[in-house]
């Protein structure tokens, strides 16, 4: 996910989207306990995304950036 598609996002869409990546890395690392993932690159892309939502989110907590 592009920062430029996350900053063309509402608040609440930023936290809806961090949720449902949220459940994807939980049914990431099932599969790769479960099974054999047929793309394992797919748990670092999804962790950095959520960790680039919540950076953005924080800024807009904190005032740094502004809610739209």
């Amino acid at each position: 996910m592009k920062k430029k598609t996350i900053n063309k996002m509402t608040y609440a869409e930023m936290v809806a989207q961090r949720d449902k990546l949220r459940k994807d890395l939980l049914n990431l690392r099932v599969d790769q306990v479960m099974t054999h993932l047929d793309n394992p690159l797919a748990l670092r892309t999804v962790r950095r995304d959520i960790a680039r939502l919540n950076t953005l989110i924080h800024a807009q907590d904190i005032g740094i950036a502004k809610k739209q």
